[in-house]
């Protein structure tokens, strides 16, 4: 699972069900509810992904920055996806791409809080 963390004056934290990562380590996350993080990103650019898998606790925070893109093969991917799983009731409008800058363990053990 993943969670998009983001910040202006309050935080807002969200969990994302169409998500991707690309070849050169970009993250991606199609873009259907995601009304409060697009207005973050947009004032500072900055986000925080935390992934894990909740059966064995493997964990990672991600920080970097994103950007917003609405048409493409990217977003195409994620409406058929959207579109496919909410029988037409929703859609992608767009996709964020994320930059990572750092990726930080949080699984429990010896590397929890390494910076990798």
């Amino acid at each position: 699972m993943w969670y998009l963390a983001t910040y202006d004056q309050k935080p807002s934290a969200v969990p994302v069900a169409f998500k991707d990562v690309t070849d050169d380590g970009k993250l991606l996350v199609g873009g259907v509810f995601l009304e409060t993080t697009l207005v973050n990103i947009k004032k500072n650019g900055k986000i925080a992904v935390s992934a894990s898998n909740g059966a064995s606790l493997e964990g990672y925070q991600i920080k970097g920055t994103a950007g917003y893109v609405t048409e493409g093969p990217i977003v195409e991917t994620f409406k058929k996806q959207v579109e496919t799983m909410f029988k037409g009731a929703a859609t992608a409008k767009g996709a964020l791409i994320i930059t990572p800058e750092k990726v930080i363990v949080t699984t429990p053990g010896a590397d929890n809080k390494k910076e990798l």
